[in-house]
């Protein structure tokens, strides 16, 4: 069966590709992630996952433009819920492209994350699933987080320092070094 497979980026998609392909599956890869911001970062992630598509022999579609303004509206007002929101941006574009590319089904790397809400990812894709027809395979993917880990790091792939939105930037960074008055 051949699967789409949404990549958020290289390291979270090292375990997954492997685990689906011992499992039988035939991947392509989609890159649609216009919540990654700033842009250089977007690029610097898509360039990282080139390397490791043509290691690694898998095709990876790339969204045509960065749409971060499509992400921005769909979640400014509901921050509180934005990971709902980007997970659905995200799976809708990967179902529809797995419907019209006649995919045996759908998943996402970003079951691989022990940072994101499974939860909520499986509840957007198998909705997404019956809305397009195309089954979304679900896979908790976190049991192989330190094996990601430690082959990211072995081969030198860029590794964020954040999840990807502007929201998560600022929780990353503030975190470390708040503003104080007079500075």
């Amino acid at each position: 069966m051949t699967i789409l497979l949404h990549i958020c980026c290289a390291p979270c998609a090292i375990h997954p590709l492997r685990v689906l392909r011992e499992e039988g599956f035939h991947i392509t890869g989609l890159y649609y992630n216009p919540n990654i911001h700033p842009y250089r970062e977007y690029l610097r992630r898509w360039e990282a996952l080139d390397g490791f598509a043509r290691e690694e022999r898998l095709e990876v579609a790339a969204a045509p433009v960065y749409e971060l303004e499509t992400f921005l509206r769909m979640v400014v007002f509901k921050e509180d819920e934005r990971c709902r929101w980007c997970y659905e941006l995200r799976l809708r574009r990967t179902a529809a492209a797995a419907r019209d590319g006649n995919y045996g089904g759908f998943s996402t790397t970003l079951l691989y994350s022990k940072y994101q809400k499974h939860d909520w990812i499986r509840d957007v894709g198998e909705r997404l699933a019956r809305e397009y027809g195309v089954p979304f395979l679900y896979r908790d993917f976190r049991l192989g987080w330190e094996e990601g880990e430690r082959i990211s790091r072995a081969r030198q792939i860029y590794r964020q320092p954040y999840c990807g939105c502007i929201y998560s930037e600022k929780e990353r960074y503030a975190k470390k070094r708040p503003i104080r008055r007079g500075e």
